[in-house]
């Protein structure tokens, strides 16, 4: 977002992505910095939320429940996808130069050029599957 200000609200938020591996929902950010003292509602979370993903300083995905997570990544200006684990969360960035290729093989197929994609790996880490 183009003149986004960059508010204690903000910092805040950042500060508290920037210790995060894994995506979280709003709520749950908004649980997070309750619990560090940063009294921020949590209407200004969504919306900074927002407003900062809609910057390409976070990801997002959404669940199968239609509920967006947020994180932000290692590499924000590469094009990547995410490995993330249904138990816990943990997320790992990948890239897939042969996938990138498929994309672009499809498309042209069809005959679509530009096209953008978001794709996500949902599965078991190793942790959870030995715990369980």
């Amino acid at each position: 977002m183009v003149g986004q200000r960059n508010t204690r609200q903000k910092a805040a938020i950042g500060e508290l992505l920037d210790d995060l591996d894994e995506f979280r929902s709003a709520q749950q950010i908004h649980a997070l910095l309750a619990g560090r003292g940063a009294g921020i509602g949590l209407a200004t979370v969504y919306r900074t939320l927002g407003a900062m993903a809609g910057a390409g300083e976070l990801d997002t995905l959404r669940t199968a429940a239609g509920e967006s997570l947020f994180r932000r990544c290692a590499r924000p200006a590469s094009h990547h996808h995410h490995l993330v684990c249904r138990g816990c969360g943990r997320t790992v960035e990948v890239q897939g130069p042969n996938l990138e290729s498929q994309v672009r093989a499809i498309a042209g197929e069809h005959g679509f050029v530009g096209v953008e994609h978001t794709l996500e790996f949902f599965g078991t880490c190793a942790t959870c599957a030995a715990a369980g």
